[in-house]
């Protein structure tokens, strides 16, 4: 899985997420590109970022930058670390769902 942007390693970490808990990489909706962070995105694209609807959360847009499996967008927003290899996810990516899904409110 080829994973665009200002990547630090292979991981999925970049330039501006790169803790050691950053470690996903998300498909965007819009280019059906996988990004580490929407800066990444916008740094890359010349198009806006367009939002994953809830109708289509059960999509393979997420992956695991440890093990590298893909997860669905309702299998992401519920765990707090990957399904298949344990490693844990940041939590402060919670802080960015309304950029890439929309969640209402």
């Amino acid at each position: 899985m080829r994973v665009y942007g200002l990547l630090v390693d292979d991981q999925t970490r970049c330039e501006h997420y790169h803790s050691a808990v950053d470690i996903i990489a998300i498909q965007f909706k819009c280019c059906s590109k996988f990004y580490p962070c929407y800066q990444c995105h916008n740094a890359c694209e010349d198009h806006p970022i367009e939002r994953w609807q809830p109708s289509e959360f059960k999509q393979l847009a997420i992956l695991c930058g440890h093990c590298k499996n893909t997860l669905s967008i309702q299998q992401y927003m519920e765990v707090s670390h990957c399904p298949y290899c344990q490693a844990k996810f940041n939590p402060g990516c919670k802080k960015h769902y309304g950029i890439y899904f929309d969640i209402g409110g």
